[in-house]
């Protein structure tokens, strides 16, 4: 049942003292998070800005049970944590891994990658920053083309890993897409997600005005603008069929998509980005709607993503 604005509960688990920065995408990820799945949850949280924004020692922010874990050891982790509850028989917590790109793409991709063969029964939450937030801003396999880092000062030249295509490739039985700026859809898949057995993975687009370079205040509006111009695709790969959700299922048409150089030209880090750069990921961007365009025409025909891969 796909739940309203009217439908989320009142009830707050990320309380108030928290020490995220002022327009932190992942503090708004963390909300809605716990808006979708109440407080009976254990959180892996590996090094990273989450393990910061609780707070220091002995206060914490969280209302929820929370085991912060070194850097690459999100699955192995949860992996536990989940085999711990089964061996007591509890049924009614949901496990959580929460972990950023770093700790996703780069550190913590073999832990993933083995508890997402193994089909370990959790959900992790890839929160994605687009580089190392909490050490300085440095790149990371998540870093998109053009990006200033502090370790890319001119641009890294190098493509996006596209994490959620690699986990498709695991042929776990839920993939999805989401961004705070839209939170009912996120929140409908964490529900979605909970209800699946599995490893189930979700990669949420988290604006960070500290290494966006971006005004506070432009959080909501630069995640839907990278919704809205095609740079995030809002999608779901459910049991090997793939489908794009609004606003993004509108976007196939590419005059209904807004020029990549609306989104890059709010955000300080593409300050050194050519003209030849910006045509060069507006092409990138089109051949990946071309491909999702061939994926939802497979999938309405009955053809699985799992066989294509």
């Amino acid at each position: 049942m796909m739940v309203s604005i009217k439908g989320l509960p009142k009830e707050e688990y990320l309380l108030k003292g928290h020490i995220a920065c002022a327009g932190c995408g992942p503090a708004i990820g963390l909300r809605l998070l716990f808006k979708a799945l109440g407080n009976k949850v254990i959180l892996v949280v590996p090094a990273c800005c989450s393990s910061v924004i609780p707070g220091p020692y002995p206060y914490t922010s969280f209302a929820v049970p929370v085991q912060n874990i070194i850097f690459e050891a999100t699955g192995a982790t949860a992996s536990g944590v989940v085999a711990a509850l089964r061996r007591k028989g509890v049924k009614d917590v949901t496990v959580v891994g929460w972990a950023g790109d770093g700790g996703t793409f780069d550190i913590g991709i073999q832990a993933l990658s083995g508890a997402a063969e193994r089909g370990t029964n959790f959900i992790y939450i890839c929160y994605d920053n687009e580089a190392y937030g909490n050490t300085g801003v440095q790149r990371s396999g998540a870093t998109p083309y053009g990006a200033w880092t502090t370790t890319t000062p001119t641009g890294k030249r190098e493509r996006k890993k596209d994490m959620p295509f690699i986990m498709a490739a695991h042929r776990i039985p839920y993939i999805a897409t989401a961004c705070p700026s839209y939170p009912l859809d996120f929140v409908n898949k964490l529900r979605k997600a909970k209800a699946i057995e599995g490893t189930k993975f979700i990669h949420l687009l988290a604006p960070c005005p500290t290494g966006w370079r971006y005004d506070t205040s432009k959080t909501v509006e630069i995640g839907r603008l990278a919704v809205q111009t095609g740079m995030w695709a809002l999608f779901e790969i459910e049991y090997g069929k793939f489908k794009l959700n609004p606003p993004s299922d509108r976007l196939i048409e590419k005059t209904r998509r807004k020029p990549v150089k609306e989104y890059l030209s709010l955000q300080g880090r593409f300050r050194k980005l050519t003209d030849d750069g910006i045509e060069k990921k507006q092409k990138w961007i089109d051949e990946d709607w071309e491909r999702y365009h061939k994926l939802v025409s497979n999938s309405t025909s009955d053809s699985a993503l799992h066989g294509k891969i």
